[in-house]
This record gives C-alpha cells, sequence and structure tokens, in this order.
C-alpha cells in the first residue's frame, strides 16, 4: 500500500511524501494506522543535523499513537478497531512487530501520543527509587522533564524544577510542580539549595542532556545522593574531570553522589514474571495516572501540525525552540 511519511532526505532536509508498505504481515506483526505523532525533539533534531550519525533517506519518529487495522496469526495482545500507543514512525501507516499497549478508552489519542513521551520520563522515577521525604530537583522543564516533575510529586515527592525559560516554570506550577527556580543565572544554585536546605537533594535529575549541567546536578545534590541523566548527553563541553569525580569519590559536602543513567530501554519491553518494571508497566502506569486525574500532559503539547507542514515544524524547532516546543502530527488532516 501507499503511505504518507515524514523524510529526512539529507542534512537539514525535511519532506513529506509517500511511500509503499507492504502489508503482508508476519506472524507476530500488526498494521496500524497513524493518528497522532509525538515528536522526540532532542532525539530528532539531533539526528537533522548530523549531531546523531543516521542514513539518509530517513524517516524519523518512534511515538505514535494509531488504529490496529489488522493482525499476524500469532498475536493476541491486540485486536483490529484497538487504539494502541506503539513506537512507530511518523507515517501515516506501519507494520510492527515492536512494543505497542492499548490504550484505555477514557484516555484521549491526543494523550496517549503525548504518554509516549512520559515513558522516557518515568525511567527517572524507576531508577532513582525515591521515599517519602526526599527532595528531587529537576534541571529542565521541557517535555520529558515536566513530565518527570509531575510524575515524582505523583508519588508523594516533593519537587524544585528548574528551567531558565520563565514560560516553563509557569507552566510546571500549573502542572502542580513545588517550587520552581529560574536557571541560568549566577544564584541559581543558591536558589535552589534554599528551598531544598542547604545539605541539598536526595535526587537530581539531568532532563536536557547538556553536558554543562551535570556540574549544577553534583553541586545541589546531597552528600550521599544520587544525579540521575534522564536527558541524552550531547555535545563537547570541556570540565575539570577531578572536580567531577571528588562530588562522587570525597566523603564531603555534595560528595558521594551516585550518578546513574535513565533510559528507557534499560527495561524489558513487556512484564513479565521476573521483573519488576517494564515498558508496558511504565505505559500502564501512566495511563492510570492520566485516568485518575494525577498527570496533566496538556503543557507537553505545544504545536498540533499536519503532516505537509512537518518542514516548518522542523524548521521551527530549530530555531525558534520555545514557540515549537510539544510538536504533535496530526495524520487526520494529511
Amino acid at each position: 500500500m501507499e503511505r504518507q511519511q515524514i523524510v529526512f532526505t539529507d542534512l537539514g532536509e525535511v519532506t513529506t511524501g509517500t511511500g509503499e508498505l507492504s502489508t503482508d504481515l508476519n506472524k507476530d506483526q500488526i498494521l496500524v494506522r497513524t493518528l497522532y505523532s509525538f515528536v522526540s525533539t532532542g532525539t530528532e533534531l539531533a539526528k537533522l543535523t548530523g549531531r546523531q550519525t543516521v542514513a539518509f533517506p530517513y524517516i524519523p519518529g518512534n511515538r505514535a499513537v494509531c488504529e490496529v487495522l489488522q493482525i499476524g496469526a500469532a498475536v493476541t495482545d491486540v485486536a483490529v478497531g484497538d487504539v494502541v500507543m506503539s513506537h512507530t514512525p511518523h507515517a501515516s501507516h506501519a507494520v510492527t512487530s515492536g512494543f505497542r499497549v492499548r490504550v484505555p478508552s477514557s484516555v484521549e489519542p491526543r494523550d496517549a501520543a503525548a504518554a509516549a513521551l512520559a515513558l522516557v520520563a518515568m525511567t527517572a522515577v524507576r531508577v532513582s527509587a525515591p521515599e517519602l521525604g526526599d527532595r528531587v530537583v529537576v534541571l529542565g522543564l521541557g517535555g520529558v522533564g515536566i513530565i518527570a516533575a509531575q510524575l515524582f510529586e505523583a508519588a508523594g515527592i516533593s519537587v524544585v524544577g528548574v528551567d531558565a525559560s520563565p514560560q516553563r516554570l509557569a507552566l510546571a506550577t500549573a502542572c502542580g510542580v513545588s517550587d520552581v527556580v529560574l536557571g541560568g543565572t549566577p544564584d541559581t544554585t543558591d536558589d535552589v539549595l534554599n528551598i531544598t536546605g542547604r545539605p541539598g537533594a536526595e535526587i537530581v535529575v539531568e532532563a536536557t542532556g547538556l553536558p554543562a549541567l551535570v556540574e549544577q546536578g553534583l553541586a545541589v545534590a546531597k552528600r550521599g545522593g544520587q544525579l540521575v541523566l534522564l536527558g541524552s548527553p550531547r555535545g563537547a563541553h570541556e570540565v575539570d574531570l577531578t572536580s567531577i569525580l571528588n562530588h562522587i569519590h570525597l566523603w564531603q559536602e555534595h560528595g558521594t553522589v551516585t550518578v546513574k543513567g535513565a533510559h528507557e530501554w534499560q527495561f524489558p519491553v513487556y512484564s513479565d514474571p521476573f521483573t519488576r518494571h517494564s515498558i508496558q508497566r511504565n505505559a500502564e502506569t501512566i495511563f492510570s495516572l492520566l485516568e485518575r486525574g494525577k498527570l496533566d500532559l496538556s503543557a507537553t503539547i505545544g504545536q498540533v501540525v499536519p503532516p505537509r507542514d512537518a518542514r516548518e515544524a522542523y524548521e521551527g524547532m530549530l530555531v525558534a525552540p520555545a514557540e515549537w516546543a510539544g510538536v504533535l502530527f496530526d495524520w487526520s488532516v494529511g
């Protein structure tokens, strides 16, 4: 069949066109029609600009909500007509044997598309295992950061959100984040410590991928605390490595800090009797929070764009990221 798809044809070049998709399914595959697909901004722009190497032409995207049109002979977890969250690309249709989980009928498909981004944010909660009474600092309140802050709050943990954008701070406050601090100023570290208490926070989440923020994260972490790297680090950064290592090694103020990676794929895709967490369980937990009004994803959806305007959307994300945060492609309008 012919499908509509967004394609990175070369560095910095985006087009929307058509391509052929085989619908001859293997027994474990499903054919889906995309309703919405959510842009994973950091990852996709890194590929578009060459900071992450891919072979062109390249079809981006891995966060979508779709309707199941056809299933393979061995598929039992979903049925034709189900709405599913899946790791499928920015295309009108897709065939996949990979991750998919049924979306409850009470969850709007637009919210479910943004919930796919929450799977990334949930990883920070899982790896840090917060306890009641802990304080958490989230550095960066973009889509992933603001969701991570809400997830910690939903677990009963007070959060200090830090961002250089006053608009993002206002959104975080509206979403129930306990405290916010303006980032990127000479007073940012002191302002955070004035809220957490001078010893610092038990858990600090770096949600931007900017290597320079690792230093600030260590400076606000409590002795024996954790620094969780939720954003994928990108770009060069020069630093005195010994200073970083002393924060990890020495028994001092803001020392003996454990640095942890929080990557979505460190968990099994599906639940089984031998593991506590999985991507499937994370998705089901997120849907439960949405159903109970404990999670607000409206702040993560900024622009709803028809796929034909993909070039404009990616240009906007590059030159005016604050205005083009949270891009959602609506495949019902072509």
